[in-house]
């Protein structure tokens, strides 16, 4: 496993979103999606590359399952 790669998953998100020129904007089914969250009890508390990674899906810039492999390396990064 290159673990140096697996470190710059962070900054590839930044600079991906910096290319397209994407930036992450709150809608209102996000603020309805969270209120649903809190009161089911659970608390998602995403940081500002997951939510990067949601606008960038948005846009178009990724599809679903390859946002999904970036946060899934993002987070096995921040576990090491």
């Amino acid at each position: 496993m290159n673990h140096k790669r697996q470190k710059n998953t962070a900054a590839d998100i930044l600079a991906l979103a910096d290319q397209h020129q994407v930036a992450y904007t709150e809608t209102e089914t996000d603020v309805w999606a969270r209120a649903i969250t809190r009161l089911a009890g659970d608390d998602v508390d995403l940081d500002e590359i997951e939510l990067l990674l949601i606008a960038l899906q948005r846009a178009g810039c990724l599809s679903r399952p390859e946002a999904l492999k970036l946060q899934i390396n993002y987070l096995r990064e921040a576990k090491l």
